[in-house]
């Protein structure tokens, strides 16, 4: 199975102006289940060696039963990295340079996540950036429907009723809106 990993770039408003954060993500490539690895102002090696370490964990690492790591040319996956997933057992695929349909699926996340949350909210501290994330990517596996796979969604809840009432869940303010049939 094939995964991809990026290094996402985010505007944070604080005291001393607005301070970049970066948000690392794994989308696995056969469902386009995206998980978030963590977020950092500064993703220096240590910091991805540490991320490596939590995505081959023996017990919940995202890696498990993975065999491949597909990832650009970004001076952030030093040699340690590569170095700890390798071990592991995982290959590392690069892209070729300058080419951004090689990662054409996790792009498009980008482009979504960006252009659908991330460019219309001004975050004011990790904790907000952290929390529209999670809510974002819920409604990303668990209510949006994807093109890519058949208009299906990634994780669909085990029972849809087929009779009731039209109800509409909305989340970050009514920017992500979710309808669904309740239950009769």
């Amino acid at each position: 199975m094939e995964w991809y990993r990026k290094v996402s770039p985010v505007k944070v408003l604080s005291r001393n102006g607005l301070v970049t954060y970066y948000t690392l993500f794994v989308m696995d490539m056969s469902s386009r289940c995206v998980r978030v690895c963590g977020t950092t102002m500064s993703p220096n090696a240590q910091w991805m060696c540490q991320a490596a370490r939590q995505l081959v964990d023996a017990l919940d690492g995202l890696a498990l039963g993975k065999t491949h790591l597909i990832i650009d040319r970004d001076t952030k996956y030093c040699d340690a990295f590569q170095g700890t997933l390798q071990s592991a057992g995982v290959q590392i695929v690069l892209c070729p340079p300058r080419v951004p349909q090689c990662n054409a699926y996790a792009e498009r996340f980008v482009r979504s996540i960006k252009e659908e949350r991330l460019n219309r909210l001004v975050f004011l501290s990790e904790a907000h950036l952290r929390a529209t994330l999670s809510i974002f990517l819920g409604h990303y596996r668990q209510q949006r429907n994807h093109q890519g796979i058949e208009n299906k969604l990634i994780e669909p809840p085990e029972f849809l009723p087929k009779v009731g009432h039209i109800r509409c869940q909305k989340q970050l303010g009514g920017m992500l809106n979710y309808y669904y049939r309740e239950a009769a």
